[in-house]
């Protein structure tokens, strides 16, 4: 069942515009509660990020499993937060880094300048870029591992998102103590200059969860064989790089859902967001591969 506008390129201009207002509504959220937290202190009560990362109900479900208690600097509200994204992404795959992760909007603010500036991207060839996506993996594996194993969060001392958006670096900037963190963030500021949502692509943890559990969502887009010329008109603006035209009716899961390849595809039909998941794509060819042998019979 197609749940597009019949005509979507005329509603091109809102859309994006609408996804851009809520990327920056959720920045200034979290910049806003970084700095409370920041200025007031851990006295005043105040919940800081490690209290309002979806992520963290991951890497303390263990331990609540285990012996009922929590990973030092998590909270149940990350658990609230983490039941919330597996909604959110058995609904609509990993929208949530297209339209809410600040990460993610901080890297299509940096692609943005970097356009303004007339810079070329960085081009990774398809084959190393396939291998580097493996990284989210590894990296997702790393830390579930080490926090297991230590019981504290661990990637805390080397998350970007941590270090950029908890404004430590503007209320006490300690190299010193602080260089792994504020190194992994320029390397990340600086890749993710160079190649679009290189951070999102290559090592983000939650993006490896998401991705994997995308596979799930009921809301996918989809190409039409029969409507699709392979122009490829609609790869140009995806900002992590999916060869929409090349690949499979069923578009990847690391489709984060800005619906740009959507807007920009001039032949209607030809891709459509659907409320079809994979499971029901596996039964119909399921289907196909068993009618045939009922009918010898």
């Amino acid at each position: 069942m197609a749940v597009m506008a019949r005509n979507p390129r005329s509603r091109r201009k809102t859309s994006q515009i609408l996804r851009r207002v809520i990327q920056g509504a959720f920045v200034v959220l979290i910049l806003f509660a970084a700095w409370r937290h920041a200025a007031g202190g851990e006295s005043a009560g105040l919940a800081s990020l490690d209290a309002l990362c979806p992520f963290g109900g991951l890497e303390t479900l263990w331990r609540m499993l285990v012996d009922g208690n929590y990973v030092p600097k998590t909270h149940p509200s990350n658990l609230v937060l983490g039941v919330g994204l597996l909604a959110g992404v058995l609904l609509a795959g990993s929208a949530f880094c297209g339209w809410i992760c600040p990460m993610g909007s901080l890297t299509d603010a940096l692609t943005w300048v970097r356009g303004k500036l007339r810079i070329k991207e960085v081009r990774v060839p398809p084959a190393l870029d396939r291998g580097l996506r493996f990284g989210r993996f590894a990296v997702l594996g790393l830390i579930l591992y080490q926090t297991i194993s230590t019981v504290k969060l661990w990637f805390a001392g080397y998350d970007p998102y941590r270090t950029i958006f908890g404004l430590g670096w503007l209320f006490e900037f300690n190299w010193a103590e602080q260089w792994p963190a504020y190194t992994v963030a320029a390397v990340v500021v600086v890749g993710s200059f160079l190649v679009p949502r290189a951070w999102c692509k290559y090592a983000c943890p939650l993006g490896g969860v998401q991705s994997l559990l995308g596979n799930l969502s009921l809301l996918r887009i989809r190409r039409n064989d029969a409507s699709c010329k392979a122009c490829a008109l609609c790869e140009t603006p995806c900002p992590v790089g999916i060869a929409v035209a090349r690949g499979s009716a069923r578009i990847s899961s690391d489709c984060i859902g800005c619906l740009a390849c959507v807007e920009t595809c001039p032949r209607h039909g030809a891709l459509e967001v659907q409320l079809r998941p994979a499971w029901v794509d596996a039964i119909v060819r399921l289907a196909r591969r068993v009618r045939p042998t009922a009918q010898e019979a």
